[in-house]
């Protein structure tokens, strides 16, 4: 019978050779040593004994044996040979007995080379076995900064903290993600419980999402396991049966197609002029259906009351402003005090079972809630209130704050009198760079000699310097004032000893946005958006929609309030954009050279500041808890704290 078994592993070998060859690919087994002669190695460590995935066993140390065996590890020389008695023989020893020697292997870059024990790989292989013991060498790399070594690196941090090897990402900081979404503090190593924990979870996640056809996807089991994770959560998914996750499979596979687009986000950067036509298709169905057939009922979730919060105040006005443009056709309630990962999911839930069909969640820490609610409500229509979020489920809206930030440091660079400006961030996320970066460019577009000096009123343990600074007599804080608060420290200000005289005020015009988003749906063409494939819709609106603008004082120069107007209408008129100058970072680096216009994407995930710029990026570890939640989920890459 083993003969029988060696003639269908030798068609099997001479099948891939053949098909090898077709591609153009090397057709035998890849030496280690061949690998490494162009190769600067770090150095090379003993792991002992380990449990390996024979997946990941791909080739030879030694170039000695390469040819007796195709790509696939399976035979290639005739069935009358020495090599094929000794391989039955084997064959039938490990049917019978088992393995009892260790093969020994290298490792380089997570995949392993053999150098004693060709034929117990090539057996075992031909036997489907799933994995079997080594004793491992790892060959490390010189570190550099090519992509497939950067993610190595990540690796060998991540097999620090678990000692798990089979998963494996194709994309930078995935791993890093995994052991937050697992829920691992950082310096904590995983016990033994952890690892089989988690080794069942892959395992029947692996064969669920396989079973689905995901090895036809060009992305690695680790990369769906993450995405699927993110959304339906770790716990939660360790509780699920394998047919409980092929069901969930197919509630978010957009997610896992998304990852293999070079394109994951699709940027809505103006709204489209069909969600304004009248829809004659819905009109027709509006005489037809039942008057509250068409109604929208509408859901806003804030964290805090809009009696506490000026975030939560914007959005309470742009839920009424709703009403008043809609009588009739939408109804609109808020839920407040919704604390992320407590009530959150239970009381989105329970506004579903109260009819809300468009549910807004305002902060970027309800995003878990929010993509459960988009995978298992797929009729449901859920938006958040974010940045750069590229789940196809859950839709995001924002605003591009910095086209206001922009005009107020023009208002700033042309008054000051000392050169100094005074700006105060809140929390360290996606588009706040920019943000501060327009300020600047703004400030120094009328004034060349204008430095911005920068401070955050979310770091713990430490107050606000440039309020103490008497040479910094113009400040720009938070957006707005907080709701009955008689503080008059928001917007752009004059400081003059203790008194303060307001200059302008960004506003966040939540309403005129929330209009736009809804006429999507009555009008019919939410679907057509989606056209985009897979792609996650970020809508995000700037001047030229009214999502935003900066409200300015009458006691404003009548000569600066004109400068404002005309740089206003510029902007609008894409005949200014405010990201298309020459642009250098603290360090002297050129990050933009004049007349190229930054893409947007870039303008979200910017995480530098420029040369004018006096102030830092503070770590996440320095923010305030409630800002490191915040910035947990929507922080810059320079936010984050460095792997333990």
């Amino acid at each position: 019978m083993s003969y029988d078994d060696y003639s269908n592993a030798l068609k099997m070998g001479q099948k891939e050779y053949r098909a090898r060859l077709l591609k153009g690919d090397y057709p035998y087994l890849p030496a280690l040593d061949e690998i490494l002669s162009f190769v600067n190695v770090e150095y090379e460590v003993s792991l002992g004994l380990c449990e390996i995935p024979l997946e990941l066993i791909v080739g030879t140390r030694t170039r000695g044996r390469t040819n007796s065996f195709a790509a696939n590890f399976m035979p290639l020389l005739g069935s009358h040979t020495e090599f094929a008695g000794k391989w039955v023989q084997l064959c039938t020893s490990l049917q019978e007995e088992g393995l009892r020697d260790a093969v020994k292997v290298y490792e380089f870059m997570n995949r392993f080379y053999v150098l004693e024990g060709n034929k117990r790989v090539s057996v075992l292989k031909y036997l489907d076995a799933y994995s079997l013991p080594c004793n491992v060498i790892r060959v490390v790399p010189r570190r550099n900064d090519s992509k497939e070594n950067v993610i190595y690196y990540e690796f060998l941090d991540f097999y620090a903290v678990t000692h798990i090897n089979h998963i494996y990402f194709s994309e930078k900081g995935r791993f890093s993600e995994l052991l937050k979404q697992i829920g691992t503090p950082k310096g904590e190593v995983w016990s033994s419980d952890d690892r089989l924990e988690f080794n069942d979870v892959y395992t029947r996640f692996r064969k669920a999402f396989e079973a689905k056809g995901g090895s036809k996807l060009p992305i690695t089991v680790g990369d769906a396991l993450l995405a699927f994770i993110t959304v339906f959560g770790y716990q939660e998914t360790k509780e699920k049966s394998t047919q409980e996750i092929k069901s969930d499979l197919a509630k978010v596979w957009d997610e896992f197609v998304v990852l293999t687009e070079e394109k994951t986000i699709e940027l809505s950067m103006e709204p489209s002029k069909k969600s304004d036509s009248p829809n004659p298709y819905k009109n027709l169905l509006n005489l037809i259906l039942p008057e509250n057939a068409n109604r929208v009922k509408i859901a806003f979730f804030y964290e805090k009351t809009h009696r506490t919060s000026s975030w939560a105040y914007s959005h309470e006005l742009g839920r009424l402003y709703l009403e008043n443009v809609f009588p009739g056709q939408v109804e609109t309630d808020s839920f407040e005090n919704v604390v992320a990962g407590e009530n959150d999911l239970e009381r989105m839930e329970q506004a579903i079972k109260d009819g809300y069909n468009l549910l807004f969640t305002t902060s970027p820490v309800m995003i878990p809630a929010s993509l459960k609610i988009a995978a298992n409500y797929p009729d449901i229509k859920i938006l958040n209130c974010s940045l750069n979020i590229s789940h196809p489920t859950l839709r995001t809206y924002y605003a591009r704050m910095y086209e206001a930030k922009f005009l107020a440091g023009v208002i700033a660079g042309s008054m000051t009198t000392t050169d100094r400006i005074g700006y105060i961030a809140n929390y360290p996320i996606y588009g706040m760079a920019a943000s501060i970066n327009a300020f600047a460019m703004g400030a120094r577009m009328v004034n060349p000699n204008a430095k911005v000096y920068l401070d955050w009123s979310t770091l713990r343990d430490r107050e606000v310097g440039i309020l103490h600074d008497p040479e910094i007599n113009y400040v720009m804080d938070q957006d707005m004032a907080f709701p009955g608060s008689v503080s008059r420290h928001f917007g752009l200000y004059r400081v003059d000893g203790d008194a303060l005289d307001n200059l302008a005020m960004p506003a966040w015009h939540w309403g005129k946005l929330y209009e736009k988003i809804v006429r999507i749906v009555l009008n019919g063409t939410w679907k057509v958006d989606a056209a985009v494939g897979s792609r996650a819709i970020n809508y995000w609106w700037g001047l030229s929609s009214g999502a935003v603008d900066l409200i300015c004082s009458q006691n404003l120069p009548q000569g600066t309030k004109r400068l404002v107007d005309l740089f206003r209408n510029n902007i609008c008129s894409e005949v200014l954009i405010p990201f298309a100058d020459e642009m250098r970072a603290q360090d002297g680096t050129v990050m933009n050279a004049a007349g190229q216009v930054v893409s947007p994407q870039d303008i979200i995930t910017m995480d530098w500041l420029l040369d004018n710029v006096v102030g830092e990026i503070p770590s996440i570890l320095d923010l305030t808890e409630e800002a490191q939640a915040v910035a947990g989920i929507q922080g810059l890459s320079r936010t984050q704290a460095p792997e333990a």
